[in-house]
């Protein structure tokens, strides 16, 4: 049993050394009794909670940011009516504000024996699958004096998504793809097109695109056209190590690094090529088979949503084995990892040779603008050791880029909101140069 306000005030005024004669009673009724009575037949008059039936129903998929609405429908099958407070109590993470959370308590009325929706509207504040707690009801009486409390468990859960924020550089990315596809004429020649075409010499073509035969059979000097193959593999490999929980700005890591994944995966497979993930640590977090089907952003998108960082040293030879097992040779490698000197010199490098002897490596790694900011600090005492300290953190990002590049890898250092559009550029620019 619960009391209300209401019950508290009146107890306090019952307090007060006043009677009450009754006729035909035997004694004095106080004010006391009279309340105690009402309470008790309020009590009674109450719904119950227990006999209440419970069903859900909406979505169960949203992205980062966005709201989504879960119904909850009670069906009252006594014959009191139901006047009542409800709960429904999910994890604090799923709504963003505190209003929004206060806002999935809900007071209504269901008549005996008829039923009533109500909607709860979240708005996650992280990644991960959000499972409701509980409905917590209380039932009130006619007169509001007294309540009845309990709790049921109806299940639901909603998956939130990566918000794929990077979305909107896809249009002009999808514009320079169709470019080296052949719908704008381009002249590409390297190892890993195919021949699109002839037409007629241009000064300043490649002389070995010369077709001799077809230029003897005509009255012109002839030229192959090339284009970028299809039906080649990407693979993504997410270093989940404890490198990729640092936070740069309000974004960790390891999400700006899923966001680039997405963007990526988008625009390989209107490329027509395979798409394939990883992500590893000291283990196989997350794996999916490289896929070209219009499902993959939905697919990529749900395996990433539980992807947490682990605080742990990555096994960069585990993480090798597991590459070369999945991929497939002469595919292209996107290793999203850190460019931090010690884990590039100790875990990396050694183990690089494996990767590029079959493979096309590009390593993408995020930036931290502040460092920059901290570099180009002055007028303090403090100021002058961070910029000291930020140009040495630079130097050796910068070393271990030099290092990689000198054995033929592509790198790519951004900033969490850049990531994403250059790391899609350098996949471009490896389809120009027929490196792809």
């Amino acid at each position: 049993m619960t009391l209300t306000g209401r019950t508290a005030l009146l107890a306090a005024v019952g307090a007060l050394p006043v009677g009450l004669f009754a006729p035909g009673w035997p004694g004095i009724l106080t004010i006391e009794g009279v309340l105690l009575l009402a309470i008790l037949c309020d009590l009674v008059l109450a719904a119950p909670v227990r006999k209440l039936h419970f069903t859900r129903s909406g979505d169960t998929s949203v992205r980062l940011g966005d709201a989504v609405e879960v119904r909850l429908t009670i069906t009252n099958p006594s014959g009191r009516t139901l006047r009542a407070l409800v709960r429904d109590v999910w994890p604090p993470s799923s709504w963003g504000t505190a209003d929004e959370q206060a806002a999935a308590r809900h007071r209504l009325t269901i008549p005996a024996g008829e039923r009533l929706g109500v909607g709860t509207w979240l708005r996650p504040a992280r990644r991960g699958e959000r499972q409701a707690v509980r409905v917590t009801v209380r039932s009130y009486g006619p007169l509001g004096l007294a309540a009845r409390q309990g709790n049921h468990r109806v299940p639901w859960a909603v998956r939130v998504l990566p918000p794929f924020e990077s979305r909107r550089h896809l249009p002009s990315r999808l514009a320079r793809l169709r470019e080296l596809d052949g719908r704008t004429s381009m002249l590409i020649r390297g190892q890993g097109t195919e021949f699109d075409s002839l037409r007629e010499y241009v000064p300043g073509d490649d002389t070995r695109s010369i077709d001799w035969r077809a230029t003897a059979r005509g009255s012109a000097v002839a030229v192959r056209t090339w284009r970028p193959e299809r039906d080649r593999q990407i693979l993504v490999v997410l270093d989940t190590g404890r490198t990729s929980a640092g936070r740069v700005g309000d974004v960790p890591r390891l999400d700006a690094a899923m966001d680039a994944t997405l963007l990526l995966a988008a625009l390989a497979s209107r490329a027509g090529d395979r798409v394939g993930l990883l992500a590893y640590d000291r283990g196989v977090r997350v794996r999916v088979e490289r896929s070209n089907t219009a499902d993959l952003l939905p697919t990529l998108m749900r395996a990433l949503s539980t992807l947490e960082p682990e605080l742990v040293e990555t096994d960069t030879r585990g993480l090798t084995a597991a590459v070369l097992a999945q991929a497939s040779p002469g595919a292209l490698i996107v290793l999203l990892t850190t460019l931090d000197m010690a884990p590039v010199e100790e875990g990396l490098l050694p183990v690089l040779p494996q990767l590029t002897r079959r493979h096309t490596l590009l390593v993408g790694s995020v930036a931290d603008s502040r460092v920059e900011e901290m570099e180009q600090a002055r007028g303090t005492v403090d100021a002058v050791y961070e910029a000291a300290a930020a140009a040495q953190t630079q130097a050796q990002r910068r070393r271990a880029a030099e290092q990689l590049k000198r054995r033929g890898v592509t790198v790519v250092d951004a900033s969490p909101e850049r990531l994403a559009p250059a790391l899609a550029d350098a996949y471009l620019a490896l389809k120009a140069s027929g490196r792809l």
